[in-house]
Protein backbone atom coordinates (compact mmCIF):
# COMPACT_ATOMS: atom_id res chain seq x y z
CA UNK A 1 0.00 0.00 0.00
CA UNK A 2 1.59 3.58 -0.58
CA UNK A 3 2.37 5.61 1.90
CA UNK A 4 1.95 8.86 0.29
CA UNK A 5 -1.27 10.26 -1.59
CA UNK A 6 -2.06 13.16 -3.39
CA UNK A 7 -3.53 16.91 -1.39
CA UNK A 8 -4.90 19.49 -3.26
CA UNK A 9 -6.20 22.57 -1.70
CA UNK A 10 -7.97 25.23 -3.44
CA UNK A 11 -9.98 28.37 -2.52
CA UNK A 12 -12.94 30.40 -4.21
CA UNK A 13 -9.35 32.68 -5.54
CA UNK A 14 -6.90 29.90 -6.51
CA UNK A 15 -5.81 26.19 -5.81
CA UNK A 16 -3.10 27.13 -2.34
CA UNK A 17 -1.35 23.45 -2.51
CA UNK A 18 -1.56 20.44 -4.88
CA UNK A 19 1.04 17.91 -3.97
CA UNK A 20 1.70 14.41 -2.98
CA UNK A 21 1.55 14.14 1.25
CA UNK A 22 1.69 11.50 3.83
CA UNK A 23 -0.67 13.14 6.09
CA UNK A 24 -3.41 16.05 6.79
CA UNK A 25 -5.40 16.93 10.08
CA UNK A 26 -8.10 19.06 9.65
CA UNK A 27 -10.93 20.32 11.87
CA UNK A 28 -14.27 18.61 11.41
CA UNK A 29 -17.35 19.64 12.57
CA UNK A 30 -17.32 16.90 14.59
CA UNK A 31 -14.04 17.06 15.92
CA UNK A 32 -10.33 16.74 14.54
CA UNK A 33 -9.58 14.66 11.26
CA UNK A 34 -6.22 12.74 10.94
CA UNK A 35 -6.17 11.08 6.91
CA UNK A 36 -3.47 8.92 6.17
CA UNK A 37 -2.95 6.72 2.62
CA UNK A 38 -6.07 4.26 2.07
CA UNK A 39 -7.84 6.23 3.89
CA UNK A 40 -12.12 5.47 3.94
CA UNK A 41 -13.79 7.62 1.25
CA UNK A 42 -15.54 10.73 2.60
CA UNK A 43 -17.03 13.79 2.45
CA UNK A 44 -17.40 16.21 5.39
CA UNK A 45 -17.51 19.87 6.22
CA UNK A 46 -14.94 21.28 7.74
CA UNK A 47 -14.55 24.25 10.73
CA UNK A 48 -12.49 27.19 10.26
CA UNK A 49 -9.12 26.26 11.20
CA UNK A 50 -6.07 24.39 9.70
CA UNK A 51 -5.29 22.35 7.69
CA UNK A 52 -2.19 20.92 8.97
CA UNK A 53 0.21 18.35 6.22
CA UNK A 54 3.24 16.08 6.46
CA UNK A 55 5.53 16.43 2.76
CA UNK A 56 7.16 12.67 2.35
CA UNK A 57 10.49 14.47 3.46
CA UNK A 58 8.73 14.73 6.72
CA UNK A 59 7.95 18.61 6.26
CA UNK A 60 5.19 19.94 8.04
CA UNK A 61 3.12 22.77 6.34
CA UNK A 62 0.18 25.02 7.68
CA UNK A 63 -2.72 26.36 5.86
CA UNK A 64 -5.42 28.53 7.39
CA UNK A 65 -8.76 27.88 6.18
CA UNK A 66 -12.07 30.21 6.93
CA UNK A 67 -14.24 26.79 6.80
CA UNK A 68 -15.38 24.70 3.21
CA UNK A 69 -15.16 20.77 2.95
CA UNK A 70 -12.48 17.58 2.95
CA UNK A 71 -12.89 14.70 0.55
CA UNK A 72 -11.36 11.94 0.51
CA UNK A 73 -10.74 9.46 -2.01
CA UNK A 74 -8.71 6.68 -2.23
CA UNK A 75 -6.23 8.12 -3.96
CA UNK A 76 -6.54 12.25 -3.85
CA UNK A 77 -7.92 14.73 -0.54
CA UNK A 78 -9.49 17.88 -1.15
CA UNK A 79 -10.17 20.87 0.70
CA UNK A 80 -12.27 22.72 -0.69
CA UNK A 81 -12.78 27.00 1.12
CA UNK A 82 -14.31 29.94 0.59
CA UNK A 83 -10.74 31.59 1.79
CA UNK A 84 -7.42 29.42 2.55
CA UNK A 85 -4.44 30.97 2.98
CA UNK A 86 -0.75 29.72 3.56
CA UNK A 87 0.91 30.24 7.09
CA UNK A 88 3.89 31.96 5.42
CA UNK A 89 1.41 34.50 3.51
CA UNK A 90 -0.46 35.73 7.06
CA UNK A 91 0.54 39.07 8.54
CA UNK A 92 0.85 39.07 12.00
CA UNK A 93 0.08 42.35 12.71
CA UNK A 94 -3.04 42.92 10.79
CA UNK A 95 -4.51 39.13 12.40
CA UNK A 96 -3.72 40.71 15.96
CA UNK A 97 -5.45 44.02 14.97
CA UNK A 98 -8.60 42.59 13.71
CA UNK A 99 -8.79 40.54 16.81
CA UNK A 100 -8.56 43.19 19.26
CA UNK A 101 -10.95 44.99 17.40
CA UNK A 102 -13.30 42.00 17.89
CA UNK A 103 -12.34 41.47 21.65
CA UNK A 104 -13.17 44.90 22.26
CA UNK A 105 -16.39 44.89 20.19
CA UNK A 106 -17.55 41.62 21.68
CA UNK A 107 -17.19 43.18 25.24
CA UNK A 108 -20.04 45.83 24.31
CA UNK A 109 -22.55 43.54 22.62
CA UNK A 110 -22.60 39.66 22.24
CA UNK A 111 -22.76 38.98 18.75
CA UNK A 112 -22.85 35.63 17.03
CA UNK A 113 -20.87 37.04 14.06
CA UNK A 114 -18.43 38.54 16.46
CA UNK A 115 -17.98 35.35 18.09
CA UNK A 116 -17.36 33.83 14.80
CA UNK A 117 -14.91 36.19 13.72
CA UNK A 118 -12.56 36.22 16.74
CA UNK A 119 -12.74 32.31 16.30
CA UNK A 120 -11.34 32.93 12.64
CA UNK A 121 -8.58 35.42 13.79
CA UNK A 122 -7.36 33.09 16.54
CA UNK A 123 -7.21 30.09 13.87
CA UNK A 124 -5.16 32.52 11.81
CA UNK A 125 -2.90 33.21 14.57
CA UNK A 126 -2.00 29.36 15.71
CA UNK A 127 -1.22 29.11 11.75
CA UNK A 128 1.33 32.02 11.62
CA UNK A 129 2.87 30.77 15.02
CA UNK A 130 3.10 27.26 14.27
CA UNK A 131 4.65 28.64 10.60
CA UNK A 132 6.73 30.70 11.95
CA UNK A 133 7.94 28.45 14.54
CA UNK A 134 8.67 25.66 11.74
CA UNK A 135 10.41 27.97 9.54
CA UNK A 136 12.97 28.95 12.26
CA UNK A 137 13.86 25.55 13.18
CA UNK A 138 15.01 25.15 9.73
CA UNK A 139 17.68 27.53 10.21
Amino acid sequence: MASQFELTVVSAERKIFCGDVTSVRVSGVDGELGVYAGHTPLLTAIKPGMVKFTLADGKEEFIYVSGGFLEVQPTVVTVLADTAIRGEELDEQRILAAKRRAEETLGKTNDADLTAKLAREIAKLRVYELTKSQLSSRR
